[in-house]
């Protein structure tokens, strides 16, 4: 087994999410943006709404283990449709926002596959999922998600 980079994990912050319902298929996000659409009222919101969409199917589309969920302040665009969304058995929950922070003394050529590894090994330890693949990291409820 590889030596896994030295890193630390740095606590941002707690925030709400709604959580997809674990059966999905990527007919359902058709679905539910010909429900959701109904709640918009602008060219801006409908542009979030595909954006949400698109991020939902490339999801589904991964078959990765952790659960897709964005954060409730960044659907609130929705309005009324955040009420569709928990009629529709999205779930509300926690979730653990953290940095993830390499050792300084890793080279940049090698910090990908140094965040590789780091991944790797959470992957065996939590549920988590990072958002754009940027540097932070969404650790969900164990309890809500397995």
């Amino acid at each position: 087994m590889p030596q896994t980079a030295n890193f630390k994990l740095e606590f941002v912050k707690e925030e709400q999410h709604l959580m997809l319902p674990t059966v999905t298929s990527i007919k359902l996000t058709q679905d539910l943006y010909d429900v959701l659409f109904q709640y918009l009222v602008s060219e801006e919101q409908e542009v979030l709404l595909k954006r949400f969409i698109d991020m939902m199917e490339r999801h589904i589309k991964s078959k990765t283990r952790a659960p897709f969920s964005r954060p409730v302040a960044e659907l609130e665009f929705l309005d009324e449709g955040l009420q569709e969304l928990r009629m529709l058995n999205w779930m509300e929950i926690p979730v653990a926002v953290f940095k993830l922070v390499l050792d300084e003394n890793i080279p940049a050529e090698d910090s990908g596959n140094a965040v590789e590894g780091i991944m790797d090994l959470l992957e065996r330890m939590a549920v988590f999922s990072r958002p754009d693949d940027g540097d932070l990291i969404w650790i969900y409820p164990y309890l809500m998600v397995r």
